[in-house]
C-alpha cells in the first residue's frame, strides 16, 4: 500500500520583549533558578496579570507579515493542566479568538533533484505565557523547579496540515525561523527554547480524504532533530498499520540518543483543558490606527524584497525566494552587489549564483549562518572582479574562495593576495595561448581528424587538452575562439 504523509506544525515563538507578558519580571536568558520570578509568576493569592503592549505589537508585525487578519477583538482564555511547573494550575493563553488569524508562508526547497515553491496555509497565531521548567540532574535524585521562564510571552504559531514530507517541514520551520527573526520579534535561539516546534504526523493511504489519527512530537527544538523525528515516526505508524495495529492519538517525545519517539502521555483534546476566559483580563482591542502604525516601523518585509530583487536585479522569482529566506543573506546580497560593479543588473546572477552555490554549499558544511560567515561582501566581491575581467577562471575562483574561506583576513584584497602568491592568473596573452593550441593540436591529430569528419564534439576533447597543458589557467573563451580558428583555418 502506497501511504501519504500529513504533517502541521505548532511553533512557540518566544518574543524579544524585555519583561514577561503579564508581569513586570525579566525575560533574560541564563540568570540563577527562581530569581526572575516575581509574584504574579509565582501566582501568589491576590495578584492580577497586566497585559504585556509590546507582545501585542509583536503579534501583529507578525501578522501582517503573514498577510493575515489582525482580529479587531481577541480574548484570553485559562487553559487548565497540572504541572508542577505552572503554579497557577492553568496557562493563561487564547483560544476561540487568536489575535493573528490566517495568512500564509512561502519559501523553497528541492525534491527530487528540482528547486520547487510551496505555500503553507497557517491557521492562527496566539499570545500565550510559557511555563517553568523542571530540572532533573544535579539534584541529589530530586527534581527542581525553576520559575524563571513561567510567564514569558510567546506567540504560537498554528499551520494546516499541508505538509507531506519531513523535508517540507523543516523547510517551512526555516523559513518561518528567518521570518520572526527578520522582523526582530524573536531571536531564533534554538538552544535556549526561543524557538521550539510541535509536529503533528499522521499518515493515510494515497487517494483517501480523511486524515489518520496523528500524533504530537512535542518540544523539538534542531532542524535535524525535527527531521530525523517525523521520519521515525512516519515508519512506526505505517509499521504499526500494517501489522494489523492502529494508532493511538497521543503525545510523544523525541529521543535523539536512541533516534525514536516514545510515548509521553495520551493526547488531551480542547476539552480536557476546560478553556474558559480569563475573568483577570479584559478583551484585547486591536483598533486600525494601531495596526497602521505599527505598519508605518515595519522593516522591508520578504515579499517586497522579492518583488524589488526581481524588478531591479533581473532575478527569477527562485532566485530572489532563495535570497530573502533570511534578512542575513539579503543584506549580505546586496552589500556584495554594491562592491562589484556599477552596472548591477550585469551582475546579480553572478552574485545570486555564488551565494546560491559555493557560499551556501561552505556554511552547510561548516554548520554557519550567513551571519558568521568568515568571507566579507568586499572580499567576495573582488573575487568576483577577477572573474569579470578575466584575472581567474570560475574554476580557478572556486579554488581561491576555499582558500579565503581558510585563512579568515580582514583584508579587502585577500583575493589578490591568493592569486598573486599561488600563481592562479588566467593566461590571456594571445601568443601563450597560441603556443598551447599547437602543441595541443599536434599532439592529437585523431580528434583533429574527428573534428574534420563532422565530429563536433571532438572540439571538446582539444579544450580539454588545452586546459589540461596550461595546468587550468588559460582563458576559456580566447582558447575556445583560438581553437576553433586554428581547425576552422
Amino acid at each position: 500500500m502506497q501511504w501519504e504523509v500529513v504533517i502541521g506544525l505548532e511553533t512557540h515563538v518566544q518574543l524579544t520583549t524585555c519583561s514577561k507578558i503579564f508581569s513586570g519580571a525579566s525575560t533574560s536568558f541564563g540568570a540563577e533558578p527562581n530569581t526572575q520570578a516575581c509574584p504574579v509568576d509565582l501566582a501568589l493569592p491576590g495578584v492580577l496579570p497586566v497585559m504585556n503592549k509590546g507582545a501585542v505589537e509583536r503579534a501583529i508585525q507578525f501578522g501582517l507579515a503573514i498577510g493575515a487578519t489582525i482580529a479587531p477583538r481577541s480574548i484570553f482564555a485559562r487553559k487548565n493542566y497540572f504541572y508542577p511547573d505552572l503554579p497557577k494550575g492553568y496557562q493563561i493563553s487564547q483560544f476561540e479568538i487568536p489575535v493573528v488569524q490566517g495568512g500564509s508562508i512561502s519559501f523553497a526547497m528541492e525534491e527530487n533533484g528540482k528547486a520547487t515553491l510551496r505555500t503553507v496555509q497557517l491557521t492562527r497565531a496566539h499570545l500565550e505565557e510559557d511555563a517553568g521548567k523542571s530540572l532533573h540532574e544535579d539534584y541529589r535524585g530530586m527534581s527542581g523547579i525553576d520559575l524563571n521562564r513561567a510567564g514569558t510571552p510567546l506567540l504560537e504559531i498554528v499551520t494546516e496540515p499541508d505538509m507531506r514530507s519531513a523535508a517540507e517541514a523543516v523547510a517551512y520551520a526555516k523559513a518561518l525561523h528567518g521570518l520572526v527573526m527578520w522582523l526582530g520579534i524573536c531571536d531564533g535561539n534554538m538552544q535556549e527554547g526561543s524557538f521550539r516546534c510541535d509536529a503533528n504526523v499522521s499518515v493515510r493511504p494515497v487517494g483517501q480524504k480523511e486524515y489518520g489519527t496523528r500524533c504530537e512530537i512535542k518540544n523539538l527544538n534542531s532542524f535535524r532533530f525535527m527531521e530525523d523525528a517525523i521520519n521515525y515516526e512516519v515508519r512506526r505508524q505505517i509499521e504499526l498499520i500494517e501489522d494489523g495495529g492502529r494508532v493511538v492519538q497521543a503525545t510523544r517525545l523525541y529521543d535523539p540518543d536512541k533516534k525514536e519517539t516514545r510515548a509521553m502521555r495520551s493526547k488531551e483534546d480542547a476539552q480536557d483543558y476546560r478553556y474558559f476566559p480569563d475573568p483577570d483580563l479584559p478583551p484585547l482591542v486591536i483598533a486600525q490606527a494601531w495596526i497602521d502604525k505599527i505598519k508605518t516601523t515595519m522593516p522591508e518585509l520578504p515579499a517586497a524584497m522579492r518583488e524589488r530583487f526581481m524588478s531591479d536585479y533581473g532575478l527569477s522569482d527562485y532566485d530572489a525566494l532563495l535570497l530573502t529566506q533570511s534578512k542575513a543573506m539579503a543584506v549580505y546580497f546586496e552589500a556584495v552587489l554594491a562592491c562589484v560593479v556599477d552596472a548591477k543588473k550585469d551582475q546579480a546572477k553572478l552574485v545570486a549564483n555564488w551565494l546560491m552555490g559555493d557560499v551556501a554549499s561552505s556554511l552547510n558544511r561548516e554548520g554557519l549562518d550567513i551571519a558568521d560567515i568568515p568571507v566579507s561582501a568586499a572580499q567576495l566581491a573582488l573575487l568576483l572582479k577577477r572573474i569579470a575581467d578575466g584575472t581567474i577562471s570560475n574554476k580557478i575562483a572556486k579554488e581561491v574562495f576555499a582558500a579565503m574561506w581558510q585563512e579568515v583576513s580582514d583584508q579587502d584584497n585577500i583575493a589578490d593576495a591568493i592569486i598573486e602568491a599561488k600563481g592562479l592568473k588566467q593566461i590571456s596573452d594571445s601568443g601563450a595561448l597560441e603556443a598551447i593550441v599547437d602543441q595541443v593540436l599536434a599532439a592529437n591529430a585523431k580528434s583533429v581528424e574527428e573534428f574534420h569528419a563532422g565530429k563536433q564534439q571532438a572540439i571538446n576533447a582539444l579544450i580539454g587538452q588545452a586546459m589540461k597543458a596550461s595546468k587550468g589557467k588559460a582563458n576559456p573563451a580566447q582558447l575556445t575562439e583560438l581553437l576553433k580558428k586554428k581547425l576552422m583555418g
